[in-house]
This record gives structure tokens, C-alpha cells and sequence, in this order.
């Protein structure tokens, strides 16, 4: 009944009323923004679950649909009988996005089931043109999955949101931070590659035009690393995170030499030197969730070629720190040990 009420507010977005073409994701919860769309006789895309057999089903609502049909057609055995695939080389011009989402913040930052997917789908429609930087994108969620979420746990390939809708609530984020700009191939496993046809069909075709298509797994400094259970870290994190710091900021600024000053006496911090001048955050915390050791708060001074890593407890951050010792990162290698009173002369 929840995502009923808010898909039903879906209707009232004036980027709704404007879309002539709306994808919105197979998800059930999301059955009414499917209908809302198709009731409003515009042309629905619905990504193929899981990419597994194309990239998305085209839905044009048939002349002279009763209500009957159209609720069919939102349906996911709908999808199958009245869609029309479409892929790589379809001619497809978005208006507005619409996807699930396990967390949210009300900033617009998104966690998803921790698969990808709805990253990959959106990073493949910016490789067909099929969306602008400026295309809006919705998620539809119950009010308690709207949570404060640390930016320290987003990354570049991560979609963002631009209005979040819950069964009392309509938010409009305002969020600045940019959307993935096509598919990033070092976040990529052979292992997802294996599973998705399309994805190597559209690998195979950026490689030929000159990208560089280096796969997650096939990066030296990242091999060999267990990959991350992210999505139940972000979310464990979101929530864990104290009430007392604000897990929206990016951290820089606060006091780096007593990290105690933040009210925690159970805070455990580790210092992260000779970073390189072009490395950027992004690729750090790449790094962190490829050995599994997600700080709760990051503080990035890129300028000073250093980093400081707050972790809960002492064993966290004993972990972090032999984990990423000698890690080379942009051709240095790191210096990783845990930050004391050294902190303050000059390190």
C-alpha cells in the first residue's frame, strides 16, 4: 500500500508531466510508476532483469487500452508480452529515470542492492545517448529508508537522485554531486562481465574506439583482493553512523590531530601517507572497499599527500592497516600505520 501512495505522487512531478519517455526499473515495488507512466500514455522503458537477456523492453501503450491491459502491461509478465526489446543501438531519448533504492539520503545519495545494476543501466544509456546530464532521475522508497548517509561511502560509478518519493513525503534533493558518466570498466569484475552479454558487446566497441577497458580484476594494484560486500556495509554504516557527526559532510576541516575531539573515546584512527598529488578520493576508497576495512569517517588532506581513517575499534584499524601497508596506489606506495600523537609533527 506504501508504494502505491508513492508512486501515486509521482504523477504530481512536473518532470513527470513533461517526459514523453520514462524508464523506471522491473522491481515490483515499482509496479505503480510503471502504470503511472503508461497511464499517462508515455513510452515506458523497463530494464531486462538483471541484463541477463538485452538491455531494455520498450513499452508503447496500444490504442485503445482499457485500464485492464495497461495493468497488465505494467506487470512484469506484461513486460514480456507487450514490450519490444532494445538494445545498444536503439534509438531511445529518456526524460526521467526512475529506480529503486535500498537507502537514501535526503542529499540525494543512493545505496542499492549492492549489485550494480542500476548504475550499469544508467552508465549504459549515457554510452547510447539516451541520457543528458540534466535528465532527471526519481527513486521511490518507504519513509524509513530515508537515512543520513556518509559521503565517504559513495564512489564515482554511484547514481544519485534528484527527488525522492515516500507515502507522506516529496523531497527534492538540489544534489550537485555529478552522475556516472558511462560505464567505469575498473569497477568492473570479469565475473559480472561473464554475466551480462551486452556488457561485452559494449566493452568490446569503447575498446575499439581508443578506451581504456582494464577490468576491475585485471588492475595490479587491486588483484588478488576480496571484493566488498558493499551494499551491507554502506547500509550498516548509514545507520551506525553517531548522531553527533554529521554524516552528510565530506569531514575535511575537523580537528586532525585529536580525533577524539568528535565526543568517541572508541575511535581508533589510522594514517594513510605519501599519497600521490593526482590521486583522487575516489580511488582511495576504491582501495578501502576492495580490502573490505570501510572507515566510518574519512579525512582526505590530498594536498598535504595524506589521509586519515577513523575505524570503531582498535581491531578494525590493526586490520586496516596490514591490509593496505605497501599497497601501491598511482605509483607510490603507501605508508599506512596507526596515527598517535605523531599526528601533530608534521606527518
Amino acid at each position: 500500500q506504501g508504494s502505491l501512495q508513492a508512486c501515486c505522487s509521482l504523477r504530481e512531478l512536473d518532470v513527470f508531466s513533461r517526459a514523453r519517455e520514462v524508464k523506471v526499473d522491473p522491481d515490483k515495488p515499482l509496479e505503480g510508476a510503471r502504470l503511472a507512466a503508461l497511464q499517462a500514455r508515455k513510452t515506458l522503458l523497463v530494464p531486462t532483469p538483471r541484463l541477463r537477456t538485452g538491455l531494455f523492453n520498450r513499452i508503447v501503450p496500444p490504442a485503445g487500452a482499457t485500464k485492464e491491459i495497461l495493468r497488465r502491461c505494467a506487470t512484469s509478465q506484461g513486460v514480456r508480452e507487450y514490450s519490444v526489446p532494445l538494445g545498444l543501438d536503439g534509438k531511445a531519448k529518456v526524460d526521467l529515470v526512475v529506480v529503486g533504492s535500498v537507502a537514501v539520503s535526503e542529499k540525494g545519495w543512493r545505496i542499492g542492492k549492492g549489485e550494480g545494476y542500476a548504475d550499469m543501466e544508467y552508465a549504459m544509456m549515457v554510452s547510447m545517448g539516451a541520457v543528458q546530464e540534466d535528465t532527471p532521475v526519481v527513486t521511490i522508497v518507504h519513509d524509513c529508508q530515508v537515512l543520513d548517509i556518509a559521503e565517504e561511502l559513495l564512489d564515482d560509478h554511484d547514481l544519485t537522485v534528484d527527488y525522492i518519493l515516500t507515502p507522506t513525503r516529496t523531497i527534492q534533493t538540489n544534489c550537485k554531486r555529478p552522475k556516472p558518466q558511462g560505464i567505469m570498466w575498473h569497477k568492473v569484475s570479469s565475473e559480472m562481465l561473464g554475466k551480462i552479454p551486452i556488457l561485452k558487446t559494449l566493452r568490446s566497441r569503447e575498446k575499439q574506439a581508443g578506451k581504456d577497458v582494464t577490468l576491475q580484476d585485471e588492475h595490479p594494484a587491486l588483484a588478488n583482493t576480496p571484493r566488498a560486500a558493499a551494499s551491507n556495509e554502506k547500509v550498516m554504516a548509514a545507520r551506525a553512523a553517531p548522531a553527533s557527526a554529521p554524516v552528510g559532510h565530506p569531514h575535511v576541516g575537523r580537528d586532525p590531530v585529536n580525533p577524539r575531539s568528535e565526543g568517541s573515546d572508541t575511535i581508533t584512527t589510522v594514517f594513510v601517507g605519501n599519497l600521490p598529488g593526482n590521486l583522487r578520493v575516489s580511488e582511495l576508497k576504491s582501495a578501502l572497499r576492495e580490502f573490505q576495512v570501510i572507515p566510518v569517517r574519512l579525512n582526505w588532506q590530498g594536498a598535504q599527500h595524506r589521509a586519515f581513517l577513523d575505524y570503531r575499534d582498535q581491531g578494525t584499524a590493526e586490520r586496516a592497516v596490514s591490509s593496505l601497508q605497501g599497497l601501491s596506489l598511482g605509483g607510490n606506495a603507501l605508508r599506512v600505520e596507526l596515527a598517535k600523537s605523531q599526528r601533530s609533527k608534521g606527518h
